[in-house]
Order: structure tokens, then C-alpha cells, then sequence
């Protein structure tokens, strides 16, 4: 069955035969031309019309730009700028306190965008991070964000950030903001330097790079984002209601349009990107024991572009030994925790793949390769389709993993396929089909079936729903009844009010073993909340305060109830980016079986109890940033008390330090329990594409002591050197802490490009 699909999903996105090139006309990938603002006429670059929707015309180059970011080539004087920005936060409507100039070019090979970042205060820009791919160069200093709609569909795009340092950030869109990919990795370029009154920044994007619809002539959607973070103060190039928050960057459906780009001729192309690894590593914890084991590897990621639009990826013998390990969590539930993905293959498909809800996944890229405990499983090969064509996003994927004694899996092959169709404006339709064989539970297989839909209403009202059904063929037969689950939501989502109703099953034979439950399987979940969130004028110093109310419940699919949660929070949001934050939750849960939490048994039972937590966000402009907080109250028939600090200190520009600390007590009949969690990164950046890592970790509830170093050098765009150190150790025992496994690897990248 899963065959017959993926062979369905690609013959959506072939080309028939002799049909044109140029699909945009016939695909619905450009809007009608009604809805596309006038070009400007030259020599302007950028034309606003009276309902607020602004052209940008690119401009075609003869040569390619030095990219230095020093904008000091004749184009930058020759051809105008545009600019004009327009305040999002703190006065929706209002010019920014300080300009900004852009400028868009293009030759036969790259896309460029240039901008000119002024400061009446230049001594305000907040600089101190350029690691590649970190959150702060958004979250915590000025910066630059642009967003390319290349479909120019009103709803994905590529996203890129940098800031006064040149810092190298990017992602996917997909579905606007619902669904964006942090951890996707484009190859581009940028440079930015300092000057008297603020920064200049160069951006280059390859052609080769992008998908985009077949034809020369293509239209675009465009934004840009400008954050100053010691004002607090956000703008962008076309106006952004209040109500989409910081993220408005990502709502591509409000960007502005950018034409005059001619893609370069020509078919696809093909890249190939081979690794060399040679690693020792000691492990005491499988059978037979290693010690000071010596292997290497060699590997290979390719990719055909098939279309413009359309990539065929082909891996062999994947090595994930370069990525970050997990940062570690104190669990005080009942459940299991949530690790994100790393793994750069399965990073650029992941939102073509979300499907779910709050409470399930269906595809869950970590079982391929992993155990739920995080230990590798060799992956042999794979392949991966993934594009678009018209109205339609596929998705096609088959991962084989190799046998593994040491972890006892056997050889498995893991499969999805997902399709989703635009309708409206901003609204989708789709449906996911995945398999595992054999299954978890040994022979046989597992398959899973859904269809969902994501609709935009209006500006501020979006619903989400899905209906999936799972079932397990074993040798003896097939999988029990009650295999279903759905979920549907409505919600409501302005800058004063915020609402939101949800509504979900999953039945207690439900079962995606390429997903992953929050909680098992067989449980009704309904959620209701509320939020209201003035800007009170007359209390000086406050931007925006909030008070925000919820109500979870948690029933068996027979009417048991399980857990109920009422949760509450009073918000205060300072002009200077504090936050301060009170909060308490009342907790009724009915435990079936026994579980322990920090050490501490707890018996299966009724429990009621609450607890109340005060926080404090510290703003990005000050020397120490970070959250801090105090939780304290009543846990299943005792008390429970916690501290936490999660942090950053910047010395300088190019070292940082970043602090996690979580503390509890336990305070119950059966006994004093603690847990512990301390963490520390420390990294310093030498390039914006080079710097050197070590993450500590120590997590009393494991009694694991963990050390990670990492030096990642990408020597050039989209090709690495990474040295990396692992060392996991015992603390229970006396003394210095007993090693548990050990490694050092080397590993050698190269991208070669046609």
C-alpha cells in the first residue's frame, strides 16, 4: 500500500509530457495579477500603493559583488535604495526611530541583498554572538532577518539572519509560521561590518541554492525584518499587524512582492557531499566491552534536482558523529521526554513532515536510527524525495537501518510518505502514510494512515484538525481495535485577545512506531484558554501585561478520568525586554501504577495539588541574560521546591557562557529526595563559521556526568571539519566518577557542486 502511494506522490510532481517549462502561469504558484502591486518604475526600486503592498524591483548586475560587506562598489551609489520601514512594536504603524537602506541585485548565478543599518545611537547595538546557527542572534541582539517567498505562494520560504558580526542563521518555512524548520542549513553567505553610524550587511544567495518555479522570470515574495533589541523595537518593509508578534517575519502572506529576477537556464543539478571519519571510542556499557576501539568510515549525501522545484537525496552509510548530544531535562512527570532533532539529513524535510497534534506525532524522525533511549543505530541508506510542483508539497522517504547486536535491532526499513495540497489563501489539505518493517514488537510490520487539514480563516483565526489510524500486522494476524486518533482545534489569536478550543483522541491500540505519544496510548484530552493582554498607557516603563488562563483534562477513552490541569499566569512585559512573570497550577492526576519521580516512589492513586511559580526574564541588553525562577507548593502528598537558572554571559563577542541550573527538593512522606541538573557551554567563536564548544552536564536523577566538545570549522559554504569529544561517566560510586563510554572522532566534509 505504502508503494502504491509514493509511486502516486511522484508522479504528482513529473512534469507530463510536453508541458512547458514554465509552469508558474498554469501552477498557481504567482497570485493573480490583481493582487500583485504595480512594479516601480525606474529608476525607483520599491512602489507602495495605497493599501499598504510594496514592490521591490531587483536589479540585474554585470559582475558579481564583492561580498565584504563594505558597500562600497558604484552599484551602491549608482542604483537607489529603498527603505521606508515601518514599526511593528512598540507603535504599530509609526516610522522606525532609526532608517534602514536595502538594496536587491542579481547576476547569472546569485541573488544578493545589501543593507545599510543606521543608528542615532550607534553605541546601542547589541553584538556578542556569531556561532553558526545560533537562537540569540535573533532572540537577544540586533539583527537583520529577510525572508524569501520563492513560490511566492503567500505561505513558505527561506529565512535568513545575521547581525552586526556577520552571523550565519537560517530556516525553512513551511505553512507560515505553524510549521518552521530552525535547523535547516542552506548554502549562502554573508558579511557585515561596522561604521560610524551603525552596520552594513552583504547576504549572497546561490541560484543553486533555492527552489523556485521553472521559467526566467519569477516573482517572489520578500521581507525584512529589522530588530533592535535596546529599544525593543521592531520593523519590517511592509506594515505587520501587532498581533503576530515577533515572528511576523514569518508570515509570508504579508511580505512584500519582489520581481525582476531571471532565473539562469538549464536543468537540474547535482551535488555530492562525501564525509572521511576516523574515530576510537571506549563503551562498558555493551557486550563485549570496547576499549580504545579504532574505526573509520566513509559516507556519501548526494542530490539530483529534478526540477526547480524538486530534489531527489540519496545517503549511504550515514555518520551522525559530529552532531551536539542532547541536552539533558529533569523529568518530573510520570512520562516520557521529548528530545528534538539534530541530525542535519533529517532536518531539511522535517516540517514537510509534521503531522499531529499537542499530544501526538506521527512521523517522529528520531526513531529512524536511534533507540529511545538515544543510542545510534547504523543507518545503511536511504532516499529522499522532497518538492514542490503547483499547489502540491511531497514527500516521499525510505531509511534502512543495519542489524545491531549491541542494541538488539534487527535490520529495519523505515518509510513515509506525505502530501499536502494548498486551498484558499493561506489554508492546506493533506495526508501522511508511514511503515516500519519490521515492527517494534518484532516481525511483522507497522503502518499508519491520516489525512489532516490547516486552515486560516481570517487574519486571526486558524483551525487545525487530523483523523489517522495505525495498525500492526504481526506473523499471527493483525493489530487490536481502537486504533484511531484525531484531533481539532480552533483558535483566536490577536494582540489584545488570545482563545483557543482543542479536542483530541487517542485510542488505546493507536500506535505510530515511527511517532511518538506524549503520553500512552488510549486518552481524551480537551484544552480551553484564554488571554487577555492590554497595554495600560499610564504605567510608566511597561510595554504589556497579560493574564492567561487554561483548563487541560485528561480522560481514559472509556470516561476515566486521568489527569486535570487549570493553569494560571499574570504577565508584566517591560519597554527594556523584562519580563516578569507569576504563575500557579492546580493539578488533579490519578496515577494507575506506581512511578518515581527524582528517586521518590510514588504510588498509583488520587492527587491533588498545586503549585506556584514566580519568574523573571532578564532583558538581551544587559551583561547577564536569562530566565530565572522559583517553584514552590504541593507534589502527590508532599512538597515539592525548585530553583532554576538558564543563562547566558558574553565577556566578549566571541565567548560566551551559558549557565543551566535546575534544583529540587522533594519534601515527601516516604523521605527527602533532590534532584539536580547543571549544565554548562562554554564556546568561543572565532569566524562566524568556526568555533570551538564544550557542553558539561551533570543530572543527579541519572547519576551522569556528561562532557561534550566539539570544533566545527566550515571552511567553506556547506563544507565542514568537526573534531568532536564525547565522555559519559558514572557518579554513583565513590570517587571520581566511573567511565561509562568514551570517543573522539574526526570528520572531514566536502560539497561539490554542479
Amino acid at each position: 500500500m505504502l508503494t502504491r502511494l509514493a509511486l502516486v506522490a511522484f508522479v504528482l510532481i513529473l512534469p507530463t509530457p510536453g508541458e512547458s517549462q514554465d509552469r508558474s502561469s498554469t501552477t498557481g504558484a504567482v497570485p493573480p495579477a490583481a493582487t500583485v502591486p504595480a512594479p516601480p518604475l525606474a529608476p525607483a526600486v520599491i512602489a507602495r500603493d495605497s493599501q499598504g503592498r510594496v514592490t521591490v524591483r531587483a536589479t540585474q548586475l554585470s559582475e558579481p559583488l564583492v561580498i565584504d560587506g563594505r558597500l562600497d562598489e558604484p552599484v551602491y551609489t549608482s542604483v537607489q535604495s529603498f527603505g521606508d520601514f515601518i514599526q511593528q512594536e512598540p507603535h504599530e504603524g509609526q516610522p522606525p526611530t532609526d532608517k534602514t537602506d536595502g538594496w536587491v541585485f542579481y547576476d547569472n548565478k546569485n541573488v544578493y541583498i545589501s543593507l545599510r543599518v543606521w543608528y542615532s545611537h550607534p553605541e546601542t547595538i547589541i553584538a556578542n554572538e556569531m556561532r553558526r546557527d545560533a537562537g540569540p542572534v535573533w532572540s537577544t541582539n540586533d539583527s537583520i532577518n529577510v525572508v524569501l517567498d520563492t513560490f511566492h505562494d503567500h505561505r513558505s520560504g527561506y529565512y535568513l539572519n545575521t547581525n552586526a558580526l556577520g552571523a550565519v542563521r537560517d530556516g525553512l518555512l513551511t505553512n507560515e509560521e505553524r510549521n518552521a524548520n530552525m535547523d535547516f542549513n542552506m548554502v549562502w553567505d554573508v558579511r557585515s561590518r561596522r561604521f560610524e553610524q551603525g552596520w552594513t550587511t552583504e547576504m549572497v544567495i546561490p541560484f543553486k541554492s533555492l527552489r523556485y518555479p521553472a521559467g526566467r522570470q519569477q516573482v517572489w515574495g520578500f521581507q525584512i525584518q529589522r530588530l533592535d533589541r535596546s529599544k525593543n523595537e521592531s520593523s519590517y518593509l511592509t506594515p505587520i499587524p501587532l498581533s503576530y508578534g515577533l515572528s511576523g517575519v514569518w508570515r509570508v502572506s504579508a511580505a512584500a512582492t519582489l520581481v525582476g529576477i531571471e532565473a539562469p537556464p538549464g536543468g537540474g543539478n547535482f551535488e555530492l557531499k562525501p564525509y572521511a571519519l576516523s574515530s576510537v571510542s571506549s563503551d562498558r556499557q555493551v557486550s563485549p566491552p570496547l576499549s580504545n576501539d579504532l574505526s573509520k568510515a566513509f559516507g556519501f549525501d548526494a542530490r539530483y534536482k529534478i526540477t526547480k522545484s524538486v530534489n531527489a537525496d540519496f545517503t549511504y552509510n550515514t555518520d551522525f558523529a559530529q552532531v551536539e548530544v542532547d541536552n539533558q531535562q529533569v523529568n518530573l512527570s510520570r512520562f516520557s521526554l521529548f528530545f528534538p532533532e539534530k541530525r542535519e539529513f533529517f532536518l531539511e524535510g522535517q516540517t514537510t513532515f509534521n503531522f499531529g497534534g499537542p499530544g501526538a506525532i506521527i512521523f517522529f524522525s528520531r526513531r529512524v536510527g536511534l533507540t529511545s533511549e538515544g543510542v545510534p543505530v547504523p543507518i545503511q541508506a536511504g532516499g529522499r524525495l522532497l518538492g514542490r510542483v503547483g499547489p502540491y508539497t511531497v514527500g516521499v522517504m525510505s531509511i534502512k537501518t543495519k542489524e545491531s547486536a549491541a542494541v538488539q535491532a534487527p535490520a529495519t526499513t523505515f518509510s513515509a510518505v506525505r502530501v499536502r495540497r494548498d486551498v484558499l489563501s493561506r489554508s492546506s489539505i493533506g495526508m501522511i502514510a508511514t511503515d516500519r518493517s519490521p515492527s517494534a514488537a518484532g516481525g511483522g510490520s507497522n503502518q499508519v494512515f491520516g489525512v489532516d487539514a490547516s486552515l486560516a480563516l481570517f487574519q486571526n483565526v486558524a483551525a487545525n484538525a487530523y483523523y489517522a489510524r495505525s495498525q500492526t500486522r504481526r506473523p499471527s494476524g493483525s493489530g487490536s481495535d481502537d486504533a484511531e486518533s484525531y484531533h481539532g482545534e480552533i483558535g483566536y489569536n490577536d494582540d489584545r485577545y488570545g482563545a483557543l478550543i482543542d479536542h483530541m483522541k487517542v485510542g488505546s491500540s493507536f500506535n505510530p512506531e515511527i511517532g511518538f505519544l506524549f503520553r500512552p496510548a488510549g486518552y481524551v484530552r480537551n484544552f480551553a484558554y484564554g488571554r487577555f493582554s492590554p497595554r495600560p498607557a499610564r504605567l510608566p516603563g511597561v510595554r504589556k501585561v497579560s493574564w492567561e488562563a487554561s483548563l487541560e483534562n485528561f480522560a481514559s477513552t472509556t470516561g476515566v478520568p486521568q489527569t486535570r490541569a487549570l493553569f494560571g499566569i499574570f504577565r508584566v512585559i517591560q519597554n527594556s525586554g523584562d519580563e516578569f512573570r507569576v504563575s500557579h497550577v492546580q493539578t488533579e492526576d490519578r496515577p494507575q501504577s506506581a512511578f518515581r519521580v527524582a528517586g521518590a516512589p510514588i504510588a498509583a492513586g488520587s492527587y491533588d495539588f498545586g503549585q506556584t511559580a514566580v519568574n523573571y526574564v532578564l532583558g538581551p541588553q544587559r551583561p547577564l541574560t536569562g530566565f530565572l525562577s522559583v517553584n514552590r507548593g504541593s507534589f502527590y502528598g508532599g512538597r515539592k521546591t525548585e530553583l532554576s537558572y538558564n543563562g547566558r554571559v558574553s565577556p566578549t563577542s566571541q565567548f560566551i557562557v551559558e549557565p543551566i541550573i535546575t534544583l529540587n527538593w522533594l519534601h515527601m512522606p516516604q523521605g527527602e529526595f533532590r534532584s539536580r541538573l547543571v549544565s554548562a557551554r562554554t564556546t568561543y567563536t572565532m569566524t562566524p563559521r568556526m568555533f570551538v564548544a564544550a557542553l558539561i552536564q551533570y543530572n543527579s536523577s541519572g547519576n551522569q556526568l556528561g562532557t561534550n566538545i566539539r570544533f566545527r570549522w566550515e571552511y567553506e559554504p556547506g563544507s565542514d571539519l568537526f573534531v568532536v569529544y564525547n565522555d559519559g561517566r558514572d557518579t554513583l560510586g565513590r570517587g571520581f566518577p566511573t567511565l561509562l563510554n568514551r570517543s573522539f572522532s574526526i570528520k572531514f566534509t566536502h560539497l561539490f557542486r554542479s
